[in-house]
Formats: C-alpha cells, structure tokens, sequence
C-alpha cells in the first residue's frame, strides 16, 4: 500500500481536521464526524443532512454549503457513520422547521438514519423526513428499482434541495423536490482499476490490466460484465443506451449531465466522454443543461466514471440553476 498518511485508524480524523482547516468559510466540526455549515443552522430553514461514509470527497462532506447541505456524519472509509453521529448531524442541521435526511441507498446507511431519526424525535421532538437516492439503473432491475444503490445522481439532489429550503419552504415541499429530484436522475459507473481501503491495506477487487468491469459500484460492488478494454465512445454509447433504456427521453427534453471521475481517471478523458454524450444527445435533439464534468463523486483512487443524467422541468432547472457554494461547486 502506498498512500501518504499516518497510522491508518486516524485516517478520516485526520483527513476532516484539514478538510475544515482548509475551508473554514463552508465547513465546521463542532462534534466528532460530524460536519456542519459555518455559523450553524438558519432559523425557520428547513435544514438537510446526509451521511455515509468516507472515500468519496467531495460526497459527502464537501457539500455542506449555502444553497446545498445544512450537515453531514462521516464514517470510517466505505463504512456507516453511527446512529449516534447521524443524529448529531440532525441536531447540528435543525432550524426549528424540521430536517430532511437525503442519502444513498446502502444498508447500513438506511438503518443508522432511521434510528437516528427516532432519536431526534423522542429526545429533541425534531420532525425529520428521508428521501433515499437509488439511482445506478444496473444495480437492480426496474421493477425492483427501490433496491437500487444510490450513486452520484445524489449531488444533484442536494442542490436542488438545498435551493428549495433556501426559499424557506416547509418540510414537506423540500421533501417532495427532493423526492423529484431523485427520481429525475439515472447513473451507471465503469471501472478500469480498484482502490486501497487504508485499514484494510489491500486493494477492493483484482481486474486484469487489460480490462474494465461495466456496471461496478462505488465501493467495488460488481458489475453486469468484465471483459477487454473497449474505445471510449463504445463505453459512452453502453452506458448511455442503458440510461435512455430505463427513463427514456424525447425530442426537446432538458436534461442535465454529470461525468465524473471515480478519483484517478483524469479530466482529459472525462472531457472524451462528454463529448460524445454531446454528440448522441445532440442527435437525439435532447438538451443540456449546466453540465458537470469532473471529480463530484468518488471512491479513493478508483480509476473509472461515473454518468448520470437528471431529466429537467421548469421546477428542477430552476432550482438547479439557483445560487450555491461549497468548496467544491459554486453555483451564481
């Protein structure tokens, strides 16, 4: 294992302490893995919060912001944050008007925010609500979509929840978009290469230096195949036919696009991707809007990507398009 670090049980607190040394504009951590905005919670606000654990930068964490997310608790790397923790980040997150809990579609995730919210409603008598992200569409098929893992189409969904609990919408409106949101938006992911896990000091899965698994998960979940490296617009064209095959789209739809690096794979061949994204929803008359292209959503130093398309109506592209800042993404 090569990785510049310390002992590796100290990884992530280590990590966070620079993170909110770094940023101290957007990020504070007033309780251990927990990550609140600066200058806490905003009275009468619906507040937001998510979870999960740590490997992904800028998820989960990094979007903590105005116009994003009020909170977050972080686990030890690809592991659950506690119930405990989640229900600080609650706590940290709540205004007065409620909290929404929006996160991805992972076991231990899904248990830990469900009892954190029992907490928080019998100790603190704070009303929260979930909103839960399953959008890789290879993962589980369509029938069974509520099964699916939740990937990068989360990202949009914290902005855009973000913007309409800044517009001091009650509770239930921002749990609505937010639910809006979730189920505009379709991924899938591809990977050349594993990561390292510090604590574990070994690489997640083995694959052959020749090729690439379609389908594969954030953590090394498996995929639907293995086989020879395939050119660039072979993998863009399979991983978009499997987008329009589960949410098909029309001629003059709005869509936004996300292609993100897994964490090795560099821009210039995210850039590569995208452009035939381009191509293809250029041909199919379908535009975009507000593209994203580069390191949203990550697993170490996975090499591989990620697309996620998000189907607009006038609602989601306004929110989408409303002023936001993390560290990572400013929007306005």
């Amino acid at each position: 294992m090569k990785k510049i670090l310390n002992d590796p049980k100290d990884y992530v607190d280590e990590m966070l302490e620079g993170f909110t040394a770094a940023h101290p504009e957007f990020y504070a951590q007033p309780e251990r893995r927990v990550i609140a905005r600066a200058g806490g919670a905003i009275a009468g606000k619906v507040g937001i919060v998510t979870g999960g654990g740590s490997g992904h930068l800028p998820v989960f964490t990094g979007y903590v912001g105005p116009g994003f997310l009020d909170a977050c608790a972080i686990g030890d790397v690809f592991a659950s944050p506690s119930a405990e923790q989640m229900a600080g980040a609650i706590r940290r997150a709540n205004g007065g008007a409620g909290v929404l809990r929006l996160y991805g579609n992972y076991g231990g995730d899904v248990m830990n925010f469900d009892m954190a919210g029992e907490m928080v409603d019998m100790e603190d008598d704070i009303r929260t609500s979930t909103v839960v992200l399953a959008d890789d569409v290879v993962s589980a098929p369509k029938e069974e979509a509520e099964k699916r893992r939740g990937v990068a189409g989360m990202i949009y969904a914290f902005k855009i929840a973000g913007a309409a609990a800044d517009t001091m919408a009650d509770l239930d409106e921002v749990t609505r978009i937010a639910q809006k949101a979730a189920d505009a938006c379709r991924s899938i992911g591809m990977a050349l290469s594993p990561c390292i896990v510090p604590q574990a000091g070994k690489a997640n899965f083995e694959i052959g230096d020749g090729e690439m698994e379609m389908g594969m998960g954030i953590h090394g979940e498996p995929g639907i195949w293995r086989d020879s490296l395939k050119p660039a617009d072979a993998i863009t064209d399979e991983m978009i036919d499997r987008i329009l095959a589960d949410r098909p789209l029309a001629r003059g739809d709005r869509v936004s696009v996300l292609v993100n690096s897994l964490g090795a794979t560099p821009l210039e061949e995210l850039y590569i991707m995208y452009r035939r994204v381009r191509q293809r929803f250029d041909e199919a008359g379908v535009e975009i809007v507000m593209p994203l292209v580069g390191r949203y959503a990550t697993s170490m130093e996975m090499t591989g990507a990620t697309l996620t398309v998000i189907a607009l109506d006038d609602e989601l592209e306004t929110y989408l398009k409303a002023p936001a800042a993390c560290a990572y993404w400013r929007v306005g």
